[in-house]
Parts: C-alpha cells; sequence; structure tokens
C-alpha cells in the first residue's frame, strides 16, 4: 500500500476517533442541561423517543430505547402514573396497545428541549463568528453523514 493511502487511512481514522468523543462528550453535556426535575435519563428519553415518532407500541419502544421490554414497562408505568403517557388500543391488533405522549408529556418534552437549546445557545454565544459558520457547516456535515 501507498504511504498517502496508509496516511490518509490513519489521519480518517484520527479524525473518527475525535469527532466521536467530542459528539459523545457534546451529547452527554446536552443531556445534562435540564430543568430540574425528577425524570430519570431513561424516562426522559423514552419520551423523547414517543415524542418524535408519534407512537409505538412497546415492544417498538423497548427496541428504540435498546433495552428489554420488562425494562421498558417500568419506564412507562412511571410516566403514565404521571400521565406523561398514554396507551391506546392498537388498530389492527387486540393483544397490542400503542404508546404516545400526553399533552403533557409534550409540554414537559418542550421544556426539557427548550433548556437544552438554551444551554447549547449560551455556548456557541461565547465562540467567534468564524467559529459559529464553522460549526453551521460541521452541522450541514454531520447531517449528511447520519443519512448515510
Amino acid at each position: 500500500m501507498e504511504w498517502s493511502v496508509v496516511a490518509e487511512r490513519a489521519t480518517a481514522d484520527e479524525l473518527a476517533k475525535t469527532l466521536r468523543e467530542a459528539i459523545h462528550r457534546l451529547n452527554r453535556r446536552v443531556r445534562q442541561a435540564r430543568p430540574v426535575g425528577d425524570l430519570t435519563f431513561s424516562q426522559l428519553s423514552a419520551l423523547t423517543s414517543l415524542q418524535l415518532a408519534g407512537a409505538l407500541t412497546p415492544r417498538e419502544l423497548a427496541d428504540t430505547e435498546r433495552v428489554q421490554p420488562p425494562t421498558m414497562t417500568k419506564i412507562v408505568g412511571k410516566l403514565e402514573d404521571r400521565g406523561l403517557v398514554a396507551r391506546t388500543p392498537h388498530p389492527t391488533d387486540r393483544r397490542q396497545v400503542i404508546l404516545a405522549a400526553t399533552e403533557e408529556g409534550r409540554a414537559v418534552f418542550a421544556q426539557f428541549e427548550k433548556a437544552r437549546n438554551e444551554w447549547l445557545a449560551a455556548q456557541l454565544a461565547e465562540l467567534s463568528p468564524e467559529e459559529c459558520d464553522t460549526l453551521a457547516r460541521a452541522a450541514e456535515i454531520l447531517q449528511q453523514v447520519a443519512r448515510a
């Protein structure tokens, strides 16, 4: 293999590692920026999945969240107890139910989204216009990578 191909591969691998780590750290920090409340990260994640999907069966929600169905049953139970999620009969399979965020659940989700956006906007406000332009372009490229 030519040296330039090896060097390009090493650079791509290094960039992939650096980018993955930065995204992971940023995601973790953004997730921590939330209003004071007693929702766990798992509960908020499930509520977010329901908000984004519109409605899911418990099995679909468990698969989306990458947890076992019994774990999701506990999470959904806590969300139901708080009035954030509601069950409705499945339209074609009476053995199933559909889970969806309630109006209150959507409002709680909106509060969390607002807190996260405000935190990130405050961090971005500290950057130079050139850095913000670079991040805007990077966001476009990351969207392309995510669609691939």
